[in-house]
């Protein structure tokens, strides 16, 4: 018999950099099982304190699949991630690592002197599985800086994709050698706060919930759905500025040799017209794609306000959790009638979400892209 469970694979700890300090085990394992998340990555696992850290909860009360991840950058400013079973696995990872790297232990995200293919070699070599971190990202996804997987990868088969904040799985559908290759959603999240972590998800059809049981699913490609933002709310969505972010389409941004007419800072090409550029087959079908905004950013949202943990934020997405137990059965779950009956704004919003009645400002330069829900 299998089952479905929702996994966030992708986050860092506070020894990485950008990363909040409320990034602890306990803050997050209360976050998930709040989101409802089952499987989460540890994240970081090549660092000592880190995963003396998770040592006491790998078992926990909660019931969660804690599986231990890791993220690498590695020959052309690309990241990589790696999935372990267990500990000993991220050991013998680092092991293989240690002579190309000076940072391995002291930084959640260790730069590794190596090509892409030899991190996932490694990764393989200890048991785990390996692919690209947000692959289409501007700055170190994949296709930033190579313009195929084998360029990167060489001989070396890579086991998944993740697709970044910006990508949903049409953005890869139609690129033909990732044809057999899964996709994975998941927030690589850099706080624990509700509409970071989760705000991306893979949903798994798995027989056991144990790490080995995760890992065997995603080899075996058994993704049952992707769960995540809509892409035009990603940061590189669009082809923009870097300053200004005045946004341009990519037969523009030629023409202006990639500089801005306006103040002559680069423009960033953005993921859609990457992917475009790289999508030379016929699309191929992939699981079902749910897009879903964050629940305190729905709340804000109704409210009128600009942050996602402003204090009335807090109060009324409190009120729907302690009612209906977690954020994803109030997202996709529950009717909208009972959820009105707590907040009925919020379930005009939801029912909105729901049937795709979302107004998307896409994103793009660095700047996060902005959406509007009815919800009177």
């Amino acid at each position: 018999m299998t089952m479905d469970l929702d996994c966030d694979l992708h986050l860092h700890s506070p020894f990485a950099r950008g990363v909040s300090r409320r990034m602890t085990p306990e803050v997050l394992l209360a976050a998930w099982a709040q989101k409802g998340i089952g499987a989460i990555g540890t994240g970081d696992a090549l660092q000592p304190e880190w995963r003396k850290a998770w040592r006491s909860y790998l078992e926990n009360d909660l019931g969660i699949v804690v599986l231990p991840t890791v993220e690498v950058q590695a020959e052309g400013r690309v990241h990589h991630l790696a999935f372990f079973p267990d500990f000993d696995a991220v050991e013998a990872f680092g092991d293989l690592l240690a002579p190309h790297s000076s940072s391995l232990t002291t930084e959640g995200r260790p730069h590794v002197r190596l090509s892409g293919g030899e991190v996932v070699h490694a990764a393989h070599e200890a048991g785990g599985l390996s692919g690209p971190s947000h692959a289409f990202t501007p700055w170190t996804g994949i296709y930033a800086a190579f313009d195929g997987i084998a360029a990167c990868y060489g001989d070396e088969p890579i086991d998944f994709l993740e697709l970044g904040l910006s990508a949903d799985s049409s953005y890869g559908a139609g690129i033909s050698e990732l044809y057999g290759v899964p996709f994975i959603s998941a927030s690589d999240a850099h706080s624990p706060e509700l509409h970071r972590i989760g705000r991306e998800f893979t949903r798994l059809d798995i027989d056991r919930t144990t790490p080995a049981g995760v890992l065997d699913a995603l080899k075996r490609g058994r993704v049952a759905m992707n769960v995540g933002l809509f892409p035009e709310e990603g940061k590189y969505n669009e082809t923009a500025c870097m300053r200004c972010t005045h946004h341009y389409s990519l037969a523009e941004a030629v023409e202006h040799k990639w500089r801005c007419p306006e103040d002559g800072t680069p423009i960033k090409k953005g993921v859609h017209d990457r992917a475009r550029e790289l999508s030379e087959g016929k699309p191929r079908q992939r699981p079902p794609y749910l897009h879903l905004i964050p629940l305190a950013m729905v709340i804000a949202e109704v409210l009128g306000l600009g942050s996602p943990t402003a204090k009335a934020v807090r109060k009324a997405h409190e009120a729907l959790l302690t009612a209906f137990s977690t954020e994803i059965a109030v997202l996709v779950d529950l009717p909208v009638d009972e959820i009105a009956a707590v907040d009925p704004a919020v379930a005009r919003a939801i029912g909105a979400l729901r049937a795709g009645r979302v107004v998307l400002h896409p994103g793009g330069g660095g700047c996060y892209g902005t959406f509007e829900l009815p919800h009177d």
